[in-house]
């Protein structure tokens, strides 16, 4: 850490501090991948141990004073240096922090669902007495979904301990979230921490890191002494966005889809964006493009978004596409998310004013795009590409992977390297390389020729997904209409049969139809809007409506049965609206 000016250069990481191994903290070596029994990526949970803990470590003397402390001069390793700095001796280089604070606001802890076990409780839902040699919980609502930090206040009750279990919904004996308002016969499933009490008087215990939950539990079990629960305090946490636009209607679900659009799109903006705070803490492409125009529309904040930017195009391997998610322990490719992200770049030179970081970015387009034009088919196609071209949650997509034939040949896919190219290619000609500009619109246009040459259906009327004529869907169709690859004749023709299918399992005549799902529908609006059917669009809202109706406070990740129950990709329709 090095400090901005010469009054904060008392914070530089030098010989000057000191250090302590805090024993009585660790992390859980629980795997809440199994216990969940689903896609897990988040922090794992956390033990402290107050027996172990060292409560004066702030009050402690430190070692220059000559008195017994676990404080230690810290072991200099070498001097740290700018990122651009010459001949630097680390790899750890200073960047300025982007970001303002987060937001860290105390909020109600809710309402108390149900309890058990309990010696005694005051006027406060979570502040109660466990007898000695007892077992007691109290579960508590939040109302909404929430990311927050716990901190729950202990006296006495030596060796007792405590777990803090945190859940998006209550689950019924067969394991199904049904109705989230629901809590007679369902019980808790979730990331937990857990804490053991010294017996000291008002400890306060809080997890390093924050918290997802609109249900928590608390566990109490005590050993040989009783244990006061003096109070639980919760404290919010996100990015602190402002909600500086405005939406109202005379249909009251309109407003009620409106306000909870925003809070799925702010529990999913930490120092990243995220598609999930509870399951998933990364930062997709696909999803951030998506939270990153309802940021701009909705606060006019575009800082999240600049460090997406960045951070994606930091991501690129030397084969020239990014990573799916970045910062990420995990390398992932989706090739289809680095046409995204230059949708991203787009989407940002549209609507803010900062020529330079766009150009900044160049390299990055050119490689991701020259990656794609060594992919492209002699018939102007998409070849079949490596690593994961997920397109969309989609229930006949294998692993979210649209229909290709042995060579390839998505429509979808290659409707989307059409988008790519087409925004480069505006890039470019306003602000780069001219010649460039050229190269991208000529194999923009061979690759939507292609689509409709080969993938046209006459008799279905239709776009097919693959020249094969097996299976068509709702991807590749809005997608040809937005792009202007289906002819301006056509373009309602074609939405109001892919609008009018019934849901899983449609069929067009004979055929397969593939439909969008609640992400996907951000780019069904797109070709609405763009083919004059923009007055249509309520009508395409009734799943946001059902979600309501299931009780749910932020976005689902997908229909019934979902993962998620906090999905930022969800929460296009604050963009949409507006």
């Amino acid at each position: 850490m090095q400090g901005d000016g010469e009054a904060e250069q008392i914070a530089n990481t030098d010989d000057s501090w000191e250090a302590e191994i805090e024993n009585g903290h660790e992390a859980s070596a629980t795997d809440f991948m199994s216990v969940l029994r689903w896609y897990y990526a988040g922090p794992p949970g956390e033990i402290i141990d107050g027996r172990r803990y060292d409560w004066d470590w702030n009050r402690a003397p430190v070692a220059s004073e000559g008195r017994p402390t676990a404080w230690r001069k810290a072991t200099m390793l070498g001097k740290g240096a700018a990122r651009e700095s010459s001949d630097s001796r680390t790899i750890w280089m200073f960047e300025p922090d982007p970001l303002p604070r987060m937001e860290y606001t105390e909020i109600p802890v809710g309402r108390e669902v149900a309890s058990s076990g309990l010696d005694s409780q005051k006027d406060q839902p979570t502040s109660f007495r466990v007898a000695a040699r007892a077992k007691a919980s109290v579960l508590l609502d939040a109302g909404t979904l929430t990311t927050a930090y716990p901190e729950i206040i202990l006296s006495g009750g030596a060796d007792a301990r405590v777990r803090l279990t945190y859940a998006e919904a209550l689950l019924d004996e067969q394991g199904r979230k049904g109705n989230r308002n629901e809590t007679q016969g369902r019980h808790i499933l979730g990331l937990f921490d857990e804490f053991i009490a010294d017996g000291g008087s008002n400890r306060s215990f809080t997890p390093l890191i924050w918290r997802t939950w609109r249900y928590l539990q608390i566990d109490v079990t005590t050993g040989d002494q009783p244990l006061e629960v003096e109070k639980l305090r919760v404290w919010f946490t996100a990015y602190p966005f402002q909600e500086e636009a405005r939406f109202a209607a005379s249909d009251p679900e309109l407003a009620k889809i409106w306000e909870v659009g925003w809070r799925t799109a702010r529990l999913c903006a930490h120092e990243t964006y995220m598609d999930t705070p509870y399951w998933e803490r990364l930062q997709y492409v696909g999803d951030t493009r998506i939270q990153a125009l309802v940021s701009y529309v909705v606060s006019g904040d575009d800082r999240l978004a600049r460090q997406a930017i960045d951070a994606i195009d930091s991501s690129r391997i030397p084969d020239g596409i990014t990573a799916s998610r970045y910062p990420s322990q995990l390398p992932q490719f989706i090739p289809t998310f680095s046409l995204i992200w230059v949708g991203m770049l787009h989407d940002f030179f549209t609507y803010r004013d900062d020529p330079e970081f766009v150009r900044g970015h160049f390299p990055g387009t050119r490689t991701v795009l020259d990656w794609f034009l060594r992919h492209q088919r002699a018939d102007g196609l998409m070849g079949k590409l490596p690593w994961w071209p997920f397109l969309d949650w989609t229930h006949d997509f294998r692993a979210g992977v649209p229909p290709q034939d042995a060579d390839g040949g998505s429509a979808p896919i290659t409707l989307q390297f059409i988008e790519a190219l087409r925004n480069a290619a505006e890039l470019e000609q306003r602000l780069g390389d001219a010649t460039r500009a050229k190269i991208y619109s000529e194999r923009a246009d061979k690759a939507a020729e292609a689509v409709r040459k080969l993938c046209w259906d006459e008799k279905a009327g239709l776009i097919a997904d693959t020249p094969r004529r097996s299976h068509f869907s709702q991807h590749a169709n809005a997608l040809a209409v937005w792009l202007d690859v289906i002819p301006r004749d056509n373009q309602r023709s074609v939405l109001e049969k892919v609008l009018a299918a019934p849901g899983r399992g449609a069929r067009t005549g004979d055929l397969a139809l593939s439909e969008a799902s609640y992400y996907f529908r951000f780019y069904v609006a797109r070709a609405m809007e763009h083919a004059g059917m923009a007055d249509a669009y309520l009508s395409t809202l009734q799943p946001w409506r059902d979600m309501l109706k299931m009780g749910l406070t932020t976005w689902a990740e997908t229909p019934e049965p979902t993962r998620s129950d906090s999905h930022a990709w969800s929460a296009h329709p604050n963009f949409d609206l507006l």
